[in-house]
């Protein structure tokens, strides 16, 4: 039977996306350890409690003194003092140098480091002397007091998905622990009497699940916990059964196959049992059909259900475009649209299609744009091939030296 539904574009489909997810927002707030805080959402802003640098420091080995005494490359001073990376020294009397190591506290009256590199140490009493053979310049290889981050600063924002360099900067200024929201709960499941799992021997007619592998680590890197409920059989009561159970304690379920318009796809119908869907036809491809609603659940509160179709580089390309969206929206991230970047085609596409296109695609070395050969919504090897999907609006046929806009996969899976 076909479907003869207005398509909606996926900008579309994206709003409403969001404004179905918006009064699902995650409030519950937990604080953990900032060691422990990879890839979970702020609550609230990181704030520095001191300057970073907090104090004057050098960023070469070397030697700390006033530049106004060394008007001559080849000036000699005297080494008054010697200071390592994490301690303080004496003020600098005129005349002399201190002996300074990366990081080490740049002393009160010195203005410039010179690397031990245009130095020469010379024997003497003490410390021994100095002879420097570049004439420095006030200021130089000294990181200022707070040039990096001033007290009070917000140095991570709330909403901010936590990565390894934003762990870094929220130790760099002192938090120990952070608050975050909640990891979204999210339940997974498939539909479909052909699926098995693998290392069972394939029967007639079965192909094995590999959606559910997909899924289930789409939904971990963007840092869900996963409920499983594996390969739900073609039975209207046993999908109206995996959504109960699904909801019972999940934020999001997000299930495979069951949303075109075959006798044997239950998904739809069990959805308007247990709650309420909207069906969707979207102008993209791969990825046409799309389901969005909300199944009760006992007590307030529903789960939001996604239903994604069953060809595994549709199930792929629209879970990372229509979940990823639900998901930063629940977090209160930015849900928008990535920007891409526009980069060269090395290939001609000479297939222009009424939908917006999501091409398999990879940088090669002159950084242009390779083209996966086979398109198919089934070739799930293009996904793993690519390190990128090109953005190409609807109508549009592309030549060999054209600009497209290209999506790389790993902003697109971690959003």
């Amino acid at each position: 039977m076909k479907d003869e539904r207005p398509l909606l574009t996926l900008d579309e489909a994206t709003a409403r996306l969001i404004a179905g997810a918006q009064p699902y927002a995650l409030t519950e707030v937990e604080t953990v350890s900032t060691f422990d805080a990879l890839g979970r959402v702020l609550a609230a802003d990181v704030c520095s409690t001191l300057d970073v640098p907090p104090e004057d420091n050098t960023s070469m080995d070397g030697y700390a003194l006033r530049a106004a005494d060394v008007p001559a490359a080849g000036t000699v001073l005297r080494v008054a003092q010697r200071i390592p990376a994490g301690h303080v020294g004496e003020p600098l009397l005129p005349g002399t140098a201190a002996r300074i190591f990366t990081g080490g506290q740049v002393p009160p009256g010195a203005d410039a480091v010179v690397m031990q590199e245009q130095c020469a140490a010379l024997p003497g009493d003490g410390l021994g002397s100095v002879r420097v053979d570049a004439v420095p310049r006030a200021g130089q290889w000294i990181r200022r007091r707070g040039e990096d981050v001033l007290h009070g600063a917000a140095v991570l924002k709330r909403g901010a998905r936590l990565t390894p360099q934003g762990l870094g900067l929220a130790a760099s200024v002192g938090a120990g622990t952070l608050s975050v929201l909640r990891r979204p709960r999210a339940a997974l499941f498939s539909t479909g009497d052909e699926l098995m799992m693998p290392g069972e021997p394939l029967r007639p007619g079965a192909i094995y699940n590999s959606n559910r592998y997909t899924l289930r680590a789409l939904l971990q890197a963007a840092g869900c916990i996963v409920t499983d409920l594996g390969i739900v059989p073609d039975r209207l009561d046993a999908t109206r059964a995996a959504l109960r159970e699904a909801a019972a304690v999940n934020d999001l379920i997000v299930t495979s196959g069951g949303v075109s318009v075959g006798e044997e796809d239950h998904l739809k119908p069990a959805a308007r049992a247990e709650g309420e869907l909207d069906d969707w036809q979207i102008a993209m491809k791969p990825g046409k059909p799309l389901a969005y609603g909300r199944i009760r659940r006992d007590g307030p509160g529903a789960a939001l259900l996604i239903g994604l179709p069953g060809n595994p580089v549709s199930t792929f390309i629209t879970h990372l475009l229509a979940v990823g969206t639900v998901l930063r929206t629940i977090q209160g991230m930015d849900a928008s649209f990535p920007p891409g970047l526009p980069l060269r085609a090395a290939f001609d596409w000479s297939k222009a299609d009424r939908r917006r296109e999501f091409m398999r695609a990879r940088l090669n070395a002159a950084g242009e744009v390779e083209l996966f050969p086979n398109q198919s919504s089934g070739v799930l090897t293009s996904a793993v091939w690519a390190d990128g999907l090109i953005d190409n609006p609807p109508g549009q046929v592309i030549a060999r030296g054209d600009t497209v806009r290209f999506l790389p996969l790993a902003e697109l899976i971690h959003r």
